[in-house]
């Protein structure tokens, strides 16, 4: 019979005699999806689809995904906010005169991070310079303990490889 026609298998099983041409087959599911977004905006396809069955419909969650994607519906993680700066210690705190800087070459500004990276055993602390003009790293040091000296290896370092124009030389304690 599907040769005869020259109809596909799969188009002869999705065929139904009594749907309307050009009608969307899953507008009934796409509205009850739709419902439960706006009740549940944290529902992504897993949950979608066990709602979706809990209230008798029988769904494929492949369906579900199409279906929240083509719809814009897809649940987006918020990741957490992890705070890694102290804030609350005793040193004094400097007011951020870069702001409002207009960089027009090399060695106006030079600007620092430190961060750790987490090894199988232990973490290393990695102090970092770079130029703020051509934010290339000048100065960086490495070391399983984060003390003062770490950071200032980083900086003597950037010294080293950089001469900053007179008058700009900090003073290194």
């Amino acid at each position: 019979m599907l040769e005869l026609g020259r109809v596909s298998r799969s188009s002869f099983y999705r065929f139904d005699p009594e749907g309307q041409p050009g009608t969307d087959r899953d507008m009934e599911l796409r509205d009850a999806i739709q419902r439960i977004a706006l009740e549940m905006p944290s529902y992504g396809r897993p949950r979608m689809t066990a709602e979706l069955r809990r209230r008798g419909s029988r769904v494929n969650p492949k369906r579900v995904y199409r279906l929240l994607r083509e719809d814009n519906l897809l649940c987006v993680r918020r990741r957490k906010f992890v705070v890694t700066t102290d804030s609350n210690h005793e040193r004094k705190i400097y007011p951020n005169l870069a702001r409002a800087l207009v960089l027009t070459g090399v060695n106006q500004l030079w600007i620092a991070d430190l961060t750790y990276i987490r090894l199988l055993q232990e973490f290393v602390f990695l102090p970092a310079i770079l130029d703020a003009f051509s934010r290339r790293v000048i100065g960086w040091s490495l070391d399983r303990s984060l003390d003062e000296q770490l950071t200032l290896s980083a900086l003597r370092m950037a010294l080293e490889r950089r001469t900053p124009l007179p008058g700009l030389n900090p003073t290194i304690h």
